[in-house]
């Protein structure tokens, strides 16, 4: 990977109290902001943006050479794999790789060992995320305890320690009164349910989407249904409740278009999906290739094409990279015995940057689906680029070409089916509260 010159960030940026980035494209989606300009930065806060240089003086300057400058991204799915797996990744080799991506937030689902059910696990996270530095991670706490799919956990305790929502992954709940009863929970702690859309029984024992390539290969299929069942009955629930539910990792065209019915009817809900769905689909399984082992499953070009519709449209409102670092040994048994996931914290912006070059979306729509859309499902602020707001940021050439190298990655994980690929936009910088954490 080429990386760019170090006189064009200067090396001690990152200890000084204040810095300027100037003749940067400004892209501030919170105010709509796209426009050439400044923003000077003074104790971790940003003191000026805008079209004119400011009159202050300030210790070190970024000449951004019309490079994009946005806020840093917010990731609504990364496994760390910490606490429970470390013999895949740690959160401070994760942080590293966040810190690649332009990443300032990140969202932690909550199957992790132990699960994330208690006040306490939440605090131990937490304590590794502090020592990593660099890095805020928002944590999912989970919807049942230890994800068994029947008792609830003390949500209020886990919401009073900074959960942001509640979720219980891919594992299934025992009945529908089960969920029925924890979004009643949820909701009065005014928090949002994440689902990933994945019937249990139309989907078990499935590693391929339900179609011509998994009949040809002979991989167990998992049917579009099992997307559209399980989000049908959600939303039935969401209109019996009022509860907010936040779909993750859409995967069909099918599922796009019952989101978006769903926000037209002005139900509490939103989406996102995997940034890997954009791009791939089913056919990328030849070979049997288990670096395309996902779940949900890669779908066909049609449902990808919708997808990207979705996200043009605002429909799905959030790109997440739905990270899952795994060591070489998960991915190298058969295909269907293989560990689903993609290492994605450091291909994120790269595969947004591609959808501004095919012209799927404009560049301040893109870094909304990357900031703005997300932290709206987080209930957090909209980081922006302005006045008083933290110096979480990220400068981005559009320009600069480079090929993926999976052994390059600052992941721990270098599970990634981009090997090989030539990208046209990378990270060149990444500040976290005004100091630089990559680039230079």
């Amino acid at each position: 990977m080429k990386k760019p010159a170090r006189s064009r960030v200067a090396a001690a940026d990152g200890a000084s109290a204040s810095l300027l980035i100037a003749d940067a494209r400004l892209l501030d989606p919170a105010s709509g902001m796209d426009a050439a300009g400044f923003l000077g930065v003074r104790d971790g806060v940003i003191v000026h943006a805008g079209p004119r240089a400011p009159r202050e003086k300030f210790a070190r300057t970024v000449e951004a050479s019309g490079r994009w400058l946005m806020p840093g991204v917010v990731d609504l799915c990364a496994r760390l794999r910490e606490p429970g797996a470390t013999h895949k990744a740690t959160i401070a080799s994760e942080a590293q790789a966040a810190h690649a991506g332009g990443i300032a937030t990140l969202c932690m689902p909550p199957d992790t060992r132990p699960v994330i059910d208690t006040p306490s696990v939440v605090d131990r996270i937490q304590l590794r995320v502090a020592r990593a530095g660099g890095l805020e991670v928002a944590v999912l706490g989970a919807l049942t305890q230890g994800l068994g799919g029947e008792a609830l956990p003390d949500m209020a305790a886990l919401a009073a320690a900074g959960a942001v929502g509640f979720s219980n992954g891919l594992a299934p709940l025992a009945s529908t009164l089960v969920a029925r009863r924890a979004l009643e929970y949820a909701h009065g702690c005014g928090l949002p349910v994440h689902v990933v859309p994945l019937d249990p029984a139309l989907s078990a024992g499935g590693c391929a989407h339900e179609g011509a390539v998994s009949t040809r290969l002979g991989l167990a299929p998992i049917p579009s249904a099992a997307e559209t069942v399980c989000i049908a009955q959600w939303l039935a629930l969401v209109e019996e409740t009022g509860a907010a539910v936040h779909f993750g990792r859409l995967s069909t065209a099918r599922g796009a278009e019952m989101v978006a019915q769903a926000k037209r009817s002005g139900l509490p809900v939103s989406a996102d999906v995997a940034a890997h769905a954009l791009f791939m689909t089913d056919a990328d399984l030849a070979g049997y290739d288990a670096q395309a082992h996902v779940l949900p499953p890669l779908r066909t070009a049609a449902d990808r094409d919708a997808l990207r519709a979705a996200v043009r449209s605002g429909a799905i409102g959030a790109i997440c990279s739905d990270h899952q670092p795994h060591e070489p040994d998960a991915k190298t048994n058969p295909l269907p015995m293989t560990e689903p996931g993609i290492s994605a914290l450091e291909t994120l912006v790269p595969l947004t940057l591609a959808l501004v070059h095919e012209k799927v979306l404009t560049p301040l729509a893109a870094a909304a689906r990357l900031v703005t859309g997300p932290a709206a499902v987080l209930r957090r602020p909209a980081p922006a680029l302005a006045a008083g707001a933290p110096a979480h940021l990220l400068l981005v050439d559009p320009r600069r070409r480079w090929v993926l190298k999976a052994d390059a990655l600052r992941s721990a994980g270098r599970n990634t089916p981009f090997a090989g690929r030539e990208f046209t936009g990378a990270v060149d910088a990444s500040w976290h509260a005004g100091m630089r954490v990559f680039g230079g």
